[in-house]
């Protein structure tokens, strides 16, 4: 059975983006917290990346609601074969 780390080696998650969920969605890997409004975007869009990613878990973000606390800002940002990151969609604080 392959590690965690060996998955994310093996599909070339940015060790910067790497966080504690991993899924693989019809190709695209999805790293962190990343809300479900992104994922069906990247699946309509069909954009030549690896993925997309949200680095650590911004209070706020998806699993990440915290009752009376506010979110945090936060970006949805793809990577690629290049090693190149972009920002898909940034999240204001709230």
């Amino acid at each position: 059975m392959a590690s965690l780390d060996q998955i994310k080696d093996k599909h070339q998650i940015p060790s910067e983006l790497q966080a504690c969920h991993t899924a693989i969605v019809n190709g695209y890997v999805i790293e962190g917290h990343v809300p479900v409004e992104e994922i069906e975007r990247l699946l309509s869009e069909k954009p030549d990346v690896l993925g997309i990613a949200v680095a650590g878990m911004p209070a706020g973000s998806p699993g990440m609601e915290i009752e009376d606390f506010g979110n945090e800002a936060y970006d949805v940002v793809t990577f690629d074969q290049m090693g190149n990151i972009e920002i898909y969609r940034s999240y204001p604080a709230e």
